[in-house]
């Protein structure tokens, strides 16, 4: 594992860089930190966020109490890096997403197909079968990054974004799969959609997905999403 490097972001945040790969063992030790740091938050911690290799430490300066509040976090943080391998993971966490992989729902189902030398269904079959994880959240509240998706299926972005993307649509960008939770704008490849709602700020936690999960995408008909989505009422 490379040393840990730290750094600052403005006056009130620090960066802590684990190294310079997006593999598992890495992500795991950032979420092993914020759960160490969530769990003992030293005087003025605001928020830890997760990314593919950082971890950005969030803080009120004045609330540190000291007249130098990076140089303090920081060797606050050093001298908890060795208890930080100790740590138990929790167990794993998968939740199975329901995907209408149909054209109404699949704007560029066909491209990726086309792209990768494949069928529209041999696509359905290698998006459904993978287990991924789930790196961090971004881009929008509940967005979650996804690692893990065969290569066989990667497909770039689209030159030309999209100004409204569906709620739930399920997208491909690069080697990356990911799930919209909001409509909004956006370049992925739009290969299904899902009824589940992945971001309700009326529950708590307010995303369905959190870093660390698991996400296994279940293929539906055209009906069986509507009927989900009347349910969900999404």
């Amino acid at each position: 594992m490379k040393h840990l490097s730290f750094s600052p972001l403005g006056d009130r945040a620090i960066v802590i860089e684990f190294g310079d790969e997006i593999n598992l063992e890495i992500n795991n030790r950032i979420l092993e930190m914020k759960k160490a740091i969530m769990n003992q938050p030293f005087p003025g911690f605001i928020e830890a966020v997760p990314a593919y290799t950082t971890l950005t430490i969030f803080y009120d300066p004045v609330s540190v109490g000291t007249n130098f509040p990076y140089e303090t976090i920081k060797s606050e943080l050093e001298l908890r890096v060795p208890s930080f391998s100790t740590i138990k993971k929790q167990s794993e966490k998968i939740i199975e997403i329901p995907v209408c992989y149909e054209n109404d729902f699949a704007m560029d189902i066909d491209f990726v197909a086309h792209h990768n030398g494949l069928t529209k269904k041999e696509v359905i079959n290698i998006h459904s079968d993978m287990l991924y994880h789930v790196y961090f959240l971004g881009f929008a509240p509940g967005f979650p990054f996804l690692g893990g998706m065969n290569e066989k299926i990667a497909a770039p972005r689209r030159t030309t974004p999209r100004l409204k993307v569906p709620i739930g649509a399920v997208g491909i960008a690069g080697k990356q799969t990911g799930v919209y939770p909001f409509e909004s704008p956006g370049g992925w490849q739009i290969i299904g959609r899902t009824p589940l709602l992945l971001f309700n700020p009326n529950t708590t936690p307010p995303s369905l997905l959190l870093p660390g999960d698991k996400v296994r995408f279940v293929p539906i008909s055209k009906q069986e999403f509507n009927a989900l989505e009347d349910k969900n009422g999404s």
